[in-house]
Formats: structure tokens, C-alpha cells, sequence
């Protein structure tokens, strides 16, 4: 069933945040100030979209992409002035913003249930949300109370994570949500420590396995797996650079701006593009030597030789990535993470989309053990 939604507008493209703070500067704020002069509130644009990260382009505006913002109140005025608030910018909004309307129109169709903006004459169905930073917190990113823990942080995906520290702060008259997001910011150090040893623990894992399945021969196999180290490596130079991961679509363009990408992503390309076993294992063995100098140099644990090596008695060359693991888990001094299996946070051991884009709180890592076979 094709979509219902009226055809793309044709505008020049304006990055999102800039979009979004031309709606506040120009229509939203003063509108505020207007109808609730001395109203205190955050102004921002946080959340889902590609903008939020940096990464929207003129193919992002097909779908929920435009003016957006989210109002940050207290509670109290939050639920006193919530709903009159939305009316009121449903009424007075400027029915478009640099060319790009403030409407929304809705999709008819199940499968495709987008906004796309479109013009009008009446109401403005608009995307500024009203709400307080403790329920978006608990509503995004499951957290109530003083948090988070470190149970909080082990269940929060880093796409949420990024989410909520990224974008642009336009006004904070309380303050409460730039706390709230420097807060957020990065990983407790202990639970940093913690989750680069599982992400070393998920190439240990699977190291040997190229070599296994193109021994057995299954080239597509071997294949598959080199995909999925590669995957793990960005995620580990991630980490290691203090940036949170994306999800998959824009994992590669996030990890692209990571100083050691020049150096790297060449050599990531050869252990996918390699059309036999030798060479996947050349270049993996090179990614593995150039990820793992990152982590020697970080100083988060002892130094540890780089080069490749055999995998037991079997004729496969790989880094021993389980040393660069145990070698961190050995720097834990939080009793609870140093004897918790390297299982990870969420988004470690869980890999569905729809898993991870659950209501807040609905996945909390797993705490009993578990290991690779070497077969």
C-alpha cells in the first residue's frame, strides 16, 4: 500500500539544529514569552532524528525531519501549562519555517506511520513537545531518582545515550536539563573500564572463527564473521575515543570521524572486500594491531604485545583479544562489576532494533555466565 503522505517539500536544506533554532528564536520564544512572561524552561532539540547526531541530509526531510523542539518545564508547569501550550502553538505557530512548513500531515498507512511536512491553512500539527526533564528522562532513558547506576548504565543503549547528550541546548532557564545531560555525558570511568573489556571479550569470542569456517570451506561464512569483527573494532575505537555508538545506520559515519579512521578504515575495507582466506586474515590481524595500540595507549591497563599469533595449536593467526580483556577487568576495583561476567550492557549482547527501541527500562543486561566454543 503506497504512502498517503503528500510529495517531499522543496526547500533550500538547512541542517536540522538550524532549523530548530530559527523555530525557537524566531517563533516559539517569542511566543513564550508572550502568553507566560518569566516562564522558567529548557529549550532544545534532543532526541530521535538524524540532526540530533549530525548526520541529516536532504534525504532526511521525507520523514518526521523539519522544525522540531522539545520544551522542557518544571513538572508542575509542565502539567499546568502543557496542554494549553500545545493549542496554543497548533494556533499561532508561522505556518513555515525558511520555506519548510511547521505542519505535519500523518500517514494513513500502518506501515509507514511517518509525519511528512506539508502545508495548511488550518491548525498547525506541530512538533514542539511539552514536557519536564524527569519524565523524558524515565520515558527515554529509564531513569528516575538521583540515578543513574550502574545497573542504569548497563541498560541503557548508547543510541539513547547519544540521543540525550546530543544536539543543541537554545535556552536552560533552570538549568535541570544541562545537568541532567553532563550527567550523561560519558560513562562513569569503572563502567567504561568494565565495558571495553566485554567489547575485547566479543572479539575474542570470534577472532579464530574466519579461519575456522574458511577451513571448513565456507568462504561465506568466513565472510560474515570478518563483517562482524569489523562491526565490533569501530565499536571498540568508539569506546576507546569516549564517543557512544550509533546504531547501525550511522555507525560508519560516526566511527569516519574518529581520528583513527584515516588509518584504519582502509584496512577494515581489505578484511571485507578480501576474496580469501590470507588475505581476511592479513588485514584483520593489521586492524586488530592498529585497535589494540589505541587501548596500549590509552593507559587503562598495562601494555600488551599487538602482534598476532596462532590460535592455540590451530593454523589461524589472531590477536588473543582475551588478554586485552582480562587485562582490564584485572584495573576494576567496583566489587560488583570486577565479578560480573563480561556480558556487557545492553547493546553488547542485544543486537534487534526493536529490542533496543523498547520502553525505557525494559532490557537490563543478563548477569549469568556464559563462553565460546573453540570448536
Amino acid at each position: 500500500m503506497p504512502s498517503s503522505l503528500p510529495p517531499p517539500v522543496r526547500a533550500p536544506f538547512l541542517p536540522g539544529l538550524e532549523l530548530s533554532r530559527i523555530l525557537y528564536e524566531e517563533a516559539v520564544g517569542p511566543l513564550l514569552e508572550e502568553a507566560h512572561p518569566g516562564l522558567p524552561y529548557a529549550a532544545a532539540r534532543v532526541g530521535t532524528g538524524s540532526e540530533v547526531l549530525g548526520f541529516d541530509s536532504p534525504r532526511s526531510a521525507d520523514h518526521e525531519w523539519g522544525p522540531r523542539l522539545t520544551l522542557f518545564l518544571t513538572a508542575r508547569d509542565a502539567a499546568r501549562h502543557g496542554e494549553a501550550l500545545r493549542t496554543l502553538f497548533a494556533e499561532r505557530l508561522p505556518k513555515q519555517i525558511r520555506g519548510w512548513p511547521t505542519h505535519f500531515a500523518a500517514s494513513a498507512d500502518p506501515l509507514d506511520p511517518v509525519g511528512r511536512m506539508a502545508p495548511t491553512d488550518g491548525p498547525v500539527d506541530h512538533r514542539v513537545a511539552v514536557t519536564d526533564v524527569g519524565t523524558w528522562l524515565a520515558v527515554r532513558l529509564g531513569l528516575r531518582g538521583a540515578g543513574p547506576t550502574v545497573e542504569d548504565w548497563l541498560a541503557m543503549p548508547q543510541q539513547r545515550l547519544a540521543e540525550a547528550t546530543s544536539g543543541a541546548v537554545l535556552h536552560d532557564g533552570t538549568g535541570e536539563l544541562t545537568a541532567a545531560r553532563r550527567r550523561l555525558a560519558w560513562y562513569p570511568e569503572q563502567v567504561w573500564r568494565y565495558l571495553l573489556a566485554c567489547q575485547w571479550q566479543r572479539v575474542a569470542q570470534e577472532e579464530a572463527f574466519p579461519g575456522r569456517c574458511a577451513e571448513a570451506g565456507d568462504d561465506l561464512g568466513a565472510a560474515v564473521v570478518a563483517g562482524r569483527l569489523v562491526r565490533d573494532l569501530m565499536r571498540l575505537c568508539l569506546l576507546l575515543e569516549r564517543r557512544y555508538a550509533p546504531y547501525s545506520k550511522w555507525l560508519g559515519s560516526a566511527f569516519a570521524r574518529l581520528p583513527v579512521a584515516g588509518r584504519l578504515t582502509p584496512v577494515l575495507r581489505g578484511a571485507l572486500a578480501a576474496t580469501g582466506p590470507a588475505l581476511r586474515e592479513r588485514h584483520l590481524c593489521e586492524a586488530y594491531g592498529i585497535v589494540a595500540g589505541l587501548q596500549n595507549d590509552s593507559g587503562l591497563a598495562p601494555h600488551l604485545d599487538p602482534s598476532p599469533r596462532p590460535y592455540h595449536q590451530r593454523p589461524y593467526l589472531v590477536l588473543g583479544a582475551r588478554r586485552f580483556a582480562e587485562a582490564l577487568r584485572a584495573t576494576l576495583t567496583d566489587p560488583g562489576l570486577r565479578e560480573r561476567p563480561l556480558t556487557g550492557a545492553v547493546d553488547q549482547w542485544a543486537d534487534s532494533t526493536d529490542f533496543l527501541e523498547l520502553p525505557a527500562g525494559d532490557h537490563r543486561p543478563p548477569r549469568g555466565t556464559g563462553g565460546a566454543p573453540h570448536a
